[in-house]
């Protein structure tokens, strides 16, 4: 890319007007959140098999794929597992959680629409005030099709037995129905996966106000293959494509519905007052322990999101809110094969847990003039557990399960914020906490000598300075620079002993660059170094996990990128190069074992003919890279998810 083309890209003009909703529910222009937006155009484009295609799209965001749908998330952060994964981001459809606070999934766009969404929101960070426990480092927010949205089928074929077919149709001028159905039959041995989701929604009006009407529902079947073993096994074509896990397996349903009532007060003041409802079960062999005993869980909710939204005269807008919810769950964990080790045959634990949370928050920003603006808010939030245990008290083998008891938990989570914003550029600072409480397996879940007593909500405290500009040509630039400290991070260390006032800090840039290259180039560039350090030690048994402050968080690649160079070859064909980097990051908490990184290249390319006739292909890893989607050193050896080989799709869509 020459130094006159970038010249001639950067020359000032005014942006084009991108309207955000999760930063207040409302929608708008100028915010000082780090953001970014997927649109229906990118996700059309990049023909996604798996959520991580396209969140690794934006700066900053490092998700790792498992075996089918299964994933692990980064965002600002190390690549985090367990309870820390499963509680560190918000992961959120149409501004509603889809999973009670304390019952996340590690995978955590495991039951989205992630087929059918028009859209999605990032945030980076913590979130603002309107969203409580788990917006931690970051949030997602996948956005729905809406009544008047383009009508159409899609049928498409991929490698590896893969065939997917999607459907979007209007119900008359106010409600919309969409529906895909997803197989493969797996590039690794018994490794197969089916996947149905649907959503319907309907708009419409009542006297002076507006609803909507919203539910979707996703059905997941997957027989799943675990880690292949052995230093640099992933290289070896027949070791990656094995699956020493051949009965494993997981089956999973989601159901949500919410009904959006919207009206006007006067001619400042509106409110909107959202009720939903959530059900969520799956099962699920742990083939990853030697016990492979048998998990059962899901989580039923019922909750309300009311606001009163304030536009002030002056410049400005003050939103306050009251969100309820109330949560019955239960797990279980059977083991059918005879005791080895310390883990025994039988229940290992049966527990039911109500939860119920309350919050309120205030969220308001001032134009103190034409150019300078303030944001500020704050979220107070209660959490109460009930824990059942249903089954024998105490120790068996090594799992503890505790007596009936009850743990509250409260977090205030304030941020403010300063926005200096010229049209053609803007240059934000933001000061914010994010929190997260305890999840219930973290709690109640336990093994022989752990203790949760001590056990506060994680606080992630972040400074972040942000600078965005547009340019005539279309060009925009998006940086932003970040430090942040987490406290009393909650973990199992490698002796299985609780650990609840562990410290990590996280420092790092983020890019995200729009560059025309002309009438029919044009170049996207993401991209994000970052450090994510130990703040504390601890010694233990193992020398490969002994906790050094000054350390890099294993799993936490410094350097993220990704580049994608589209070519409009002529007025009906279209094609793109993508080039994803993956960074060199440490295995184990030591630092003592390394992954090297990867760089995978993707081709896509669509053609349209008359009538509505879109046909498109694309070819993954079109180097065919050996390469590890997730690398991991544990129990003594080396383990990774390997990416796939070369793969082909093609498919056509008919619009409507």
């Amino acid at each position: 890319m020459s130094i006159a083309l970038i010249a001639l890209a950067l020359q000032s003009s005014a942006p084009a007007d991108i309207i955000y909703v999760t930063g207040d529910r409302q929608g708008e222009v100028v915010t000082s959140l780090a953001i970014s937006r997927v649109d229906q155009a990118e996700i059309s484009q990049t023909g996604a098999q798996h959520p991580a295609e396209l969140v690794n799209q934006i700066p900053g965001v490092g998700m790792q794929r498992g075996n089918g749908t299964e994933h692990l998330t980064a965002i600002r952060s190390p690549v985090l597992t367990g309870g820390a994964g499963a509680g560190s981001f918000l992961f959120l459809e149409d501004g509603i959680a889809l999973r009670a606070a304390g019952f996340g999934n590690v995978n955590g766009l495991f039951e989205n629409l992630n087929q059918l969404a028009s859209g999605l929101e990032v945030v980076r960070g913590p979130g603002p005030a309107l969203y409580g426990s788990n917006a931690l480092h970051g949030l997602i927010n996948t956005l729905t099709p809406a009544p008047g949205d383009p009508e159409f089928l899609e049928l498409e074929l991929d490698s590896f037995g893969r065939a997917r077919t999607q459907v979007r149709t209007g119900w008359g001028e106010q409600g919309l129905f969409a529906f895909s159905a997803m197989h493969e039959d797996g590039w690794r041995a018994d490794a197969s996966l089916d996947r149905l989701e649907s959503f319907a929604r309907f708009d419409g009006e009542l006297g002076s106000v507006s609803w909507s009407w919203r539910t979707a529902f996703v059905a997941l079947n997957q027989e799943t293959a675990g880690f292949v073993r052995g230093t640099d096994a992933y290289r070896d074509v027949s070791l990656a494509r094995s699956n020493d896990d051949p009965e494993a397996f997981r089956d999973a349903l989601a159901f949500r519905s919410s009904l959006e009532l919207r009206g006007v007060v006067d001619d400042t003041w509106s409110w909107r007052l959202t009720p939903y409802v959530r059900s969520n079960s799956m099962d699920f062999l742990m083939h990853f322990v030697p016990s492979e005993a048998l998990e059962e869980s899901g989580h039923d909710s019922v909750g309300v999101q009311a606001g009163l939204i304030r536009e002030v005269r002056s410049g400005g807008r003050l939103s306050l809110g009251l969100d309820l919810e109330t949560t019955r769950g239960q797990l279980s964990e059977i083991q059918s094969r005879p005791t080895i080790f310390s883990f025994t045959q039988g229940v290992h634990y049966d527990y039911a847990v109500d939860a119920d949370v309350a919050a309120i928050y205030a969220q308001q920003s001032w134009d103190l003039s034409e150019h300078w603006r303030v944001q500020a808010g704050v979220r107070w939030e209660h959490t109460r557990y009930e824990y059942d245990n249903r089954t024998d008290d105490g120790v068996t083998g090594r799992f503890l399960r505790l007596a009936d008891r009850s743990d509250e938990f409260d977090v205030l989570t304030p941020n403010i914020a300063a926005i200096w914003n010229a049209g053609d550029q803007q240059v934000s600072a933001r000061l914010a906490r994010g929190a997260r409480v305890p999840q219930t397996a973290e709690l109640y879940r336990l093994q022989t000598g752990q203790v949760i007593e001590q056990i506060e909500p994680e606080t992630l405290d972040s400074f972040e300075l942000g600078y965005r500009r547009a340019f005539a040509s279309g060009a925009q630039l998006d940086l932003t620079g970040f430090v942040m400290r987490k406290q009393n991070v909650f973990f199992r260390d490698a002796d299985g002993i609780n650990v609840t006032d562990g410290k990590t800090d996280h420092h790092g840039l983020e890019l995200a660059v729009n560059l025309p290259l002309g009438e029919r180039l044009a170049a996207r560039i993401a991209g994000s170094w970052a450090r994510h350090e130990y703040a504390f030690d601890r010694d233990v048994a193992r020398s490969t996990e002994v906790i050094r402050s000054g350390d890099l968080v294993d799993t936490a690649p410094e350097w993220l990128w990704n580049a994608r160079l589209d070519w409009q070859a002529s007025e009906r064909l279209s094609t793109q190069m993508e080039w994803v980097h993956v960074g060199e990051y440490a295995t184990d908490a030591a630092n003592a074992h390394v992954y090297d990184g990867h760089d995978v290249f993707n081709l896509r390319a669509r053609a349209q003919f008359d009538a509505g006739i879109e046909v498109f292909a694309t070819v993954r890893n079109l180097l065919d890279e050996r390469y590890a989607e997730r690398a991991d050193f544990a129990f003594g050896s080396e383990r990774y998810f390997p990416g796939e080989a070369r793969a082909f799709n093609v498919g056509i869509r008919i619009a409507r």
